[in-house]
């Protein structure tokens, strides 16, 4: 174990340390904590450090931010936290709740499974709208119970917003340049700014209708397991501050953290079925501003982490600052956008385009179903026609592609992303769809899916087995291929190539953030 650890850490890696003597102890940490998974229980102790917003550098103060974090995670998840557990150092070495001196404590807790954890799930495709709909109505409830009153309702006022917001960007100030692009700093300050100036009664109203709660404080992915019950953990304790907040606030951080997995669709039912549940329609005019000040929160603890001597992975953590200040940008200014797929049959242009739509929360129109909408035909129902004949003639693909566009400028006219999940062989197809982004003021983007032949084959031949709205088959490949138009006419900020020969039904999240990059940027 490196000597940077302190002497009860190494003691604690020992079983023979432990009452319970478990087989074998892994060592988690957090900029903050020092945790002791046994299998059995958690035992988790915080590191001596301050980081301006905590104070752990006594004995004193460990000890009384432990009891806080038993009673107030208590409120949310009584199941879990145990109890208070003293560390001591003896003659006979350093015990967990043994005889001799207190050097420590740590809070004991049940052993959660990290298979059932919500930030593992996520990209397993393991999370139901349903399962979000109960975590929805236990924080609705929770809420309702919470303590508000005088002593609390400032942290949710204007000023108390403002206080915040120019916190974090004071404290992220020295990481411009680096985890941080200076433009992006600048406009989400200016959003923030221009926000709070603007929403004077907004909050004035949030304040008299009691909605600033004494809330979990912390409330994302990796802190909801959908285990035996819903355990919701791992609260703010070490400030009150940051855990007396509006309930949209919370509600918003959850809400941007699913977003984070590429999951806006799941993101969005979450909210609904909160809205439903508490009746806090009012929450939605700060739900933008909220997800927008909880990313930026992330992306600052994440410089944090950047600068903790303890903990090594510093291009993991940089990865993670960046993605989430893309996504704050992204909610300070949510231009629509009109993305393509175009690519051969059998590319994974539908699967791609399903991906995206869920990942960005907006709708997906497909040109299989409408052209069959358009001929009278169930979706369903195979038409396997020679290349460029019948259904698939030269005047049904114009008229579906005419429809096409019809329907995404609804959609970008009222403001919404929209994906248009279709080949777009011919490169005059795709400078309509550009011209028609231009048109409703929207970015730009095609996403050209690749695969091999062979993989391409396979696919098709699994198809024609199970059955697709796609009529797509191998015999009328080649001919396709020589049809196509290869992308030549695009700029490279408004034209992506994905692989999709190793995908599983989803694209890869490195994909999402560059596709959100691409965005930003346009």
């Amino acid at each position: 174990m490196p000597s940077i650890f302190p002497p009860y850490v190494q003691a604690l890696l020992n079983p023979s340390a432990y009452p319970e003597v478990p087989a074998a102890i892994e060592l988690q940490q957090t900029q903050m904590s020092f945790i002791f998974l046994t299998g059995e229980y958690v035992y988790k102790t915080k590191k001596p450090v301050n980081l301006g917003y905590l104070d752990y550098t006594t004995l004193e103060k460990r000890a009384h931010f432990c009891r806080q974090e038993l009673e107030l995670n208590r409120r949310l998840c009584p199941a879990a936290y145990l109890g208070v557990v003293p560390i001591t150092e003896s003659p006979d070495g350093i015990r967990l709740g043994g005889k001799g001196e207190v050097i420590e404590y740590a809070v004991k807790m049940k052993q959660l499974p990290r298979d059932r954890m919500m930030d593992l799930l996520l990209p397993q495709d393991g999370v139901t709208p349903s399962m979000l709909g109960q975590v929805a109505r236990l924080m609705a409830d929770f809420h309702s119970r919470a303590a508000t009153g005088p002593a609390i309702n400032p942290y949710g006022s204007l000023e108390g917003v403002r206080t915040n917001t120019d916190e974090n960007f004071d404290q992220t100030f020295k990481y411009i340049g680096t985890l941080i692009p200076e433009t992006f700093h600048r406009l989400i300050k200016e959003y923030n700014d221009r926000f709070l100036s603007s929403n004077t009664a907004l909050f004035n109203s949030r304040v008299s209708n009691g909605k600033i709660r004494d809330c979990h404080g912390d409330l994302h992915a990796a802190h909801v397991c959908f285990g035996d019950t819903i355990y919701i953990y791992d609260c703010i304790e070490f400030n009150d501050r940051f855990r007396y907040c509006d309930t949209a606030s919370e509600i918003a951080f959850l809400a941007m953290d699913i977003d984070r997995y590429g999951r806006a669709d799941l993101s969005d039912s979450f909210v609904k079925d909160y809205i439903s549940a508490g009746g806090d329609r009012e929450m939605q005019a700060l739900l933008d501003f909220y997800k927008c000040y909880r990313a930026y929160v992330r992306g600052k603890v994440a410089c944090f982490k950047y600068d903790d001597p303890y903990l090594k992975d510093k291009n993991s953590i940089l990865q993670e600052a960046q993605l989430y200040f893309n996504l704050a940008y992204r909610y300070a200014f949510p231009r629509p956008a009109l993305i393509i797929t175009t690519g051969l049959i059998g590319a994974g242009k539908t699967t791609s385009s399903v991906s995206i739509g869920r990942a960005l929360g907006c709708s997906v129109l497909s040109s299989d179903v409408i052209r069959k909408e358009l001929a009278g035909i169930p979706p369903s129902e195979r038409h396997y026609e020679g290349f460029a004949t019948g259904l698939y003639s030269h005047q049904s693909t114009q008229q579906t592609y005419s429809e096409l566009f019809r329907r995404a400028g609804e959609q970008l006219e009222k403001g919404r992303t929209v994906v248009l999940d279709a080949s777009f062989m011919k490169r005059s197809d795709r400078m309509a769809a550009h011209k028609l982004a231009v048109k409703y003021g929207a970015a730009f983007l095609a996403v050209e899916c690749v695969a091999p032949d062979e993989i391409i084959r396979q696919r098709l031949e699994e198809r024609s087995r199970a059955g697709s709205v796609s009529d797509g088959r191998w015999e009328i490949f080649a001919d396709i291929k020589k049809e196509y138009d290869p992308v030549t006419e695009l700029a490279p900020d408004e034209h992506l190539i994905l692989d999709t020969a190793s995908s599983s039904g989803n694209i890869p999240r490195n994909f999402v953030n560059l596709l959100i990059n691409k965005l930003n940027a346009a």
